[in-house]
């Protein structure tokens, strides 16, 4: 476990974890299918939820990828995943990414999840610049930043493009390690 709190826990993705993922994913498609198309699209059955669990599990040992799971600790219900990725090594950059379950929406539960991602990542994984990238109508990611003191660097014109829309510009906010 990396850290708990409020009644919830932080952990590396491991291979029991893939019934939950298929679960969060199948009961938050509308949720989630404009900012996380890819996880969705990789958990929307068991066996497809299993061979994405197998390939993240190796990305994390690699430290190519590192996918956490948000998890109520007494009833062990999955709440949402938090990804480091965008990993360079060389400017020891990472940057979040990360989804809520609309059961557990409204809680800052992400943010809380954020600021202790974030700490472990400086100090455990060696990272010295965190970024956070969202869409500015996105106002539960963005106040997620705000609320971890991630300051707001520069617009990333036409920086994502959603399934079957135009492109759109997006907000990059860092944090630095102090």
């Amino acid at each position: 476990m990396i850290a708990q709190f409020e009644g919830f826990e932080i952990n590396p993705v491991h291979n029991g974890d893939a019934w939950k993922i298929c679960d969060l994913c199948v009961a938050n498609i509308d949720r989630f299918k404009r900012y996380f198309p890819k996880t969705l699209e990789q958990n929307l059955n068991p066996t497809l939820s299993q061979l994405f669990v197998d390939n993240k599990v190796k990305a994390y040992e690699n430290k190519d990828v590192f996918l956490y799971t948000l998890k109520h600790s007494e009833s062990r219900k999955l709440a949402g995943l938090i990804y480091i990725k965008e990993l360079d090594w060389g400017k020891k950059q990472g940057e979040f990414a990360y989804c809520l379950g609309y059961t557990f929406s409204g809680k800052k539960l992400m943010a809380k999840a954020i600021k202790t991602l974030s700490k472990y990542a400086f100090e455990s994984l060696g990272l010295e610049v965190l970024q956070i990238i969202v869409h500015k109508d996105n106002i539960s990611s963005v106040n997620v930043a705000k609320i971890n003191n991630f300051e707001w660097q520069r617009t990333l014109k036409k920086g994502y493009t959603p399934p079957n829309e135009s492109p759109l510009d997006m907000e990059l906010y860092e944090l630095y390690k102090s």
